[in-house]
């Protein structure tokens, strides 16, 4: 049985545990090493069934416990190569980590982690899609400006996925964010908008792929509710019935003991 424990989610910390048959991975480690031991304590996770930690860009909300984690549960972290060079820059991996360059794709256990590159003001950002044992794929992509047809191609072909829907234009626009940080979230290379994400959302159930998560939601420039209506507005004016052709949900900001079997 192939499933998905959200950790955390947003600007104040994102992982993600994925697995089967008592094995796993950690897609990002954006809290304290405790916090996460923690967290996969609540959610009946055995430390020693992870496999490897998967990084996908050096910005704190994402990699935070990686370097305690690692050293103390003994676990070899993966991610780009310039996201392991800016880790290392920040004192974020120190040379008592088991690190790796991920170019494309590697095995752990009996599992298959994919990387594919993702646009966003980050060193090399990637976000990863993990096969389980039983051949069931899931994939965490978030934080990118725009949504890149490999990436789209990735999500399209896989069983689950989290998508980022961090923000409100017209929120975010009126909000308190200072000028060049809003241009930033905006652009290319900031993170998808509701609005981008209910566009990509409808392909994404088109092609097949029905079961889905909304992620990385913004604190201060999102509701969960408005992102979640957003992207069900646009299924729903297409014909699409949730629960019926899809479920979707809005990823909670801490973990609240939410298990999705894919």
């Amino acid at each position: 049985m192939a499933k998905v424990v959200p950790l955390f989610s947003g600007s104040s910390g994102n992982s993600y545990y994925i697995g089967s048959s008592g094995e796993g991975v950690l897609i990002d480690i954006g809290r304290s090493c405790k916090q996460i031991e923690n967290a996969l304590f609540d959610n009946y996770i055995d430390v020693s069934s992870i496999g490897a930690l998967f990084i996908t860009h050096e910005h704190i909300d994402h990699c935070q416990g990686a370097r305690v984690f690692a050293k103390r549960h003994g676990i070899r972290i993966y991610a780009s190569r310039g996201t392991l060079e800016a880790m290392e820059e920040k004192n974020l991996v120190c040379a008592e980590n088991d690190c790796e360059v991920i170019e494309d794709t590697v095995s752990v256990g009996n599992m298959s982690i994919e990387r594919r590159d993702t646009p966003h003001d980050a060193r090399e950002s990637c976000c990863f899609r993990v096969t389980t044992a039983d051949g069931r794929r899931a994939v965490i992509a978030t934080d990118m400006g725009v949504m890149t047809e490999p990436v789209r191609k990735l999500i399209c072909s896989s069983d689950f996925a989290v998508v980022e829907s961090n923000h409100d234009v017209d929120m975010l626009r009126r909000g308190m964010y200072p000028p060049h940080l809003k241009a930033r979230i905006l652009s290319d290379r900031g993170h998808l908008s509701n609005d981008a994400c209910a566009a990509e959302i409808a392909d994404f159930v088109r092609c097949g792929n029905f079961r889905l998560m909304l992620g990385h939601l913004s604190e201060h420039n999102n509701i969960p509710e408005l992102a979640l209506n957003t992207s069900l507005e646009k299924l729903e004016s297409l014909g699409m019935k949730r629960n019926l052709d899809f479920t979707l949900s809005v990823v909670p900001r801490e973990t609240d003991g939410r298990v999705i079997v894919f």
